[in-house]
């Protein structure tokens, strides 16, 4: 299934990019939500009916078509609707109101995930949970409808305002592949999943050899401590680190930090720990690098769309956060797959501490490149008043 949700969110990035030259960018919220609220709602119905009156209510195959459309539809929606709204939020603000609020953004953004990642503890059916989506999902709508009818227009624009430009179909990729700027973005934005993908193949190897071990209560406890960390950074940290060292330096903190919780973690490997302990190292690797992604680096590379077009801001955007984010974990779930030893876990625990490690520093050093570069020329773009587009 990952790698069919690759081919769907690929269709669902070409329709984006289709619609995005038809509508408003408000009215782009509307259509696309509406779409998911449609899909949702009839999985949820399905679900319902299979909880209340059985399965075979609905019939076996039908049910298990519902899981695989559940699956599909919510990898796609994940990637769509991420990356429309820093889409609208990068396309209504100035680089000066960003370093403020972006920040704030992200903060409360953590306390939505974190009660998310908590419902896992609860025993609940399916269909509620796909009950309480469609209200979130209603209520983006009302807040999106709201903002536009308060905030005047003027106030929702960002730096500069560009030329008008023609529909182009493929200017997503045009923009990609000819702007070294844009490629960089895309590093910054992407290279950081496969190597987090290495390190969550590398503890959940770990994971596998400690007896009784429930991986799905973990992921649950882990969802809260990442994000629980990444709620209290964006609340007290992330602000004053943009104040006070810059865009650049910011840009060059999440490899950084990330190369050496990596070196460090393999330098413990080497003394011979108890697995359990192992383990539990790889964890708070996992859990730092991971709410620093989303507390420094995610608001950081958001910004650095403010000095682009409408379609790098929304097409080319659309297309690096849904396909090469999919892409990027796609490879690094191939890459622990391929270092992984069927029916050997120490000998696959071996293999990604020693290859996965030395795969990811090689891919932490094209990252800190990119970000370098990123970084100078989004500070030459914001001070001479100039968009890539």
């Amino acid at each position: 299934l990952k790698t069919w949700s690759i081919f769907v969110v690929i269709a669902a990035v070409a329709i984006y990019t289709k619609l995005v030259d038809m509508f408003e960018k408000h009215k782009l919220f509307y259509i696309i939500i509406s779409f998911y609220i449609a899909i949702f709602g009839v999985i949820g119905s399905i679900l319902f009916i299979a909880h209340e009156f059985g399965v075979e209510a609905v019939g076996a195959w039908p049910l298990s078509m519902c899981g695989i459309a559940a699956y599909l539809a919510t990898e796609s929606f994940g990637s769509i609707i991420i990356a429309l709204f820093w889409s609208f939020t990068v396309s209504s603000t100035k680089s000066d109101e960003a370093k403020r609020g972006f920040p704030f953004i992200i903060t409360i953004g953590q306390v939505g995930t974190i009660v998310c990642s908590s419902l896992l503890f609860i025993s609940a059916p399916a269909w509620q949970l796909y009950v309480i989506a469609l209200c979130l999902m209603i209520g983006t709508i009302i807040c999106i409808k709201t903002l536009i009818a308060t905030v005047p227009k003027s106030h929702m624009v960002s730096d500069k305002e560009e030329k008008k430009s023609k529909p182009d179909f493929l200017a997503g990729f045009r923009l990609l592949f000819t702007k070294p700027y844009l490629m960089g973005v895309f590093v910054v934005s992407t290279f950081y999943e496969v190597a987090k993908f290495i390190v969550d193949y590398q503890m959940k190897s770990q994971g596998a050899v400690i007896p009784g071990f429930d991986f799905m209560h973990f992921l649950g406890y882990f969802g809260v401590a990442t994000n629980g960390l990444a709620f209290v950074m964006a609340l007290l940290g992330t602000s004053y680190v943009m104040k006070k060292y810059g865009l650049r330096i910011c840009l060059l903190l999440y490899p950084a930090i990330f190369g050496i919780a990596l070196i460090s973690l393999y330098f413990y490997y080497q003394t011979g720990p108890d697995p359990l302990y192992l383990f539990w190292a790889t964890f708070a690797v996992m859990m730092l690098v991971t709410a620093t992604s989303y507390a420094v680096s995610n608001p950081v590379k958001e910004m650095m769309y403010i000095p682009t077009s409408k379609d790098a801001k929304f097409k080319t955007k659309g297309l690096i956060d849904s396909f090469g984010g999919r892409a990027s974990k796609a490879t690094g779930a191939n890459i622990g797959g391929a270092l992984n030893v069927v029916g050997d876990s120490t000998a696959s625990i071996a293999n990604l501490m020693a290859y996965g490690t030395l795969i990811s520093l090689g891919l932490i050093g094209v990252w800190i490149a990119a970000a370098f570069y990123v970084g100078q020329k989004n500070a030459q773009l914001v001070r001479d008043n100039e968009i890539i587009q």
